[in-house]
């Protein structure tokens, strides 16, 4: 399959995505969202760094906005390519680079809603990685990425094609 076959389907423009991932006693800070059909996941803070806004900003501007919290940004943990289905008609997909950063929050940050949540946010949680409802985790293969973070150094920057 050539190239162009391969992305028929693809929107023509790429997206940069940031992503907070922020650890506190062992627990991973996570957005549970709850779709329409019912469905529940949760998924790292962040979103679509804007035109001329840095990575760092970008996911700073994010974490207000969704988690309500000012986070201080530290090292870029891994970079990964993941192909987003959109809800569009005919079907398409957008190519996002995804760029992780281990965050910070307050010492005396609750785990709550920003002042503008994402569309299908319900709210802000702390996830034990070794629960069952890591399981929700979505993209599914983040679970034993950041879950091997906490246990060793050793895990790779660039990930490659995340599900």
């Amino acid at each position: 399959m050539s190239m162009q076959e391969r992305t028929a389907d693809f929107s023509p423009v790429m997206r940069n995505a940031v992503r907070a991932v922020i650890f506190r006693d062992g627990m991973l800070l996570v957005q549970r969202k709850v779709y329409e059909n019912g469905e529940v996941c949760f998924t790292l803070p962040g979103g679509g760094a804007e035109v001329g806004e840095t990575l760092e900003d970008g996911l700073r501007r994010e974490c207000v906005e969704e988690i309500g919290a000012d986070v201080e940004v530290r090292d870029l943990v891994h970079v990964a390519d993941y192909f987003k289905q959109r809800d569009t008609l005919p079907a398409t997909r957008r190519h996002q680079i995804e760029f992780l950063f281990l965050c910070d929050v307050p010492d005396d940050y609750v785990a709550a809603n920003g002042r503008s949540p994402d569309k299908h946010q319900q709210d802000v949680t702390w996830l034990d990685l070794a629960s069952e409802s890591a399981d929700l985790l979505w993209p599914q293969s983040l679970q034993q990425i950041l879950k091997r973070d906490t246990e060793a150094s050793d895990a790779p920057t660039y990930l490659g094609l995340i599900d």
